[in-house]
């Protein structure tokens, strides 16, 4: 429950009187009785709605309240950013061209989820002797990604591996 809902007071819940009352339709009906002004808003089948309650004499609106908190959760939600996850494709200097292309698709719908994607080339064993063919693999991987992401950290080499950071556009 947010701070909106519990402050708000509705129909019979209003106990002050006068009251300066809007139409649904945003017109100024004056300053009326609290009663009279829940006779209008149930003649036009709608609540009382206080909406200003600091003002004296406090502002009441007519409006459907439960329209008027669908309206307001739907804005509050709308106020809610997409949490940016890192997400990681390793691969291996001898991996395939077909498997390279399964990693990339991948990792093109983690950059379209606006996701952050560390891409590794892990070496094993006597591969890192060879650690230019996992540098043709990474620079190969980055290219094929870089419509989609731009480089956040270059390629290095941290232990048995190089690895690159690529970020959304």
């Amino acid at each position: 429950m947010s701070v909106i809902e519990r402050n708000q007071r509705i129909n019979e819940q209003i106990r002050i009187s006068p009251v300066r009352v809007i139409s649904a339709d945003g017109e100024l009906l004056g300053i009326l009785p609290t009663e009279e002004a829940l006779s209008k808003a149930r003649e036009s089948e709608l609540d009382l709605v206080e909406v200003a309650p600091n003002e004296r004499p406090p502002v009441c609106r007519i409006m459907d309240y439960g329209k008027f908190k669908y309206q307001q959760k739907k804005r509050l939600a709308k106020g809610h950013a997409h949490q940016s996850k890192i997400k990681e494709i390793r691969v291996r200097p001898k991996t395939g061209e077909h498997d390279i292309q399964f990693k990339l698709v991948q990792a093109r719908s983690f950059l379209k989820h606006k996701d952050k994607v560390i891409v590794s080339v892990v070496f094993r064993g006597r591969e890192l002797a060879h650690v230019e063919e996992g540098r043709k693999v990474i620079d190969h991987v980055i290219k094929e990604l870089e419509d989609i992401g731009k480089v956040e950290s270059a390629p290095s080499h941290q232990g048995k591996r190089i690895v690159a950071i690529l970020a959304p556009r």
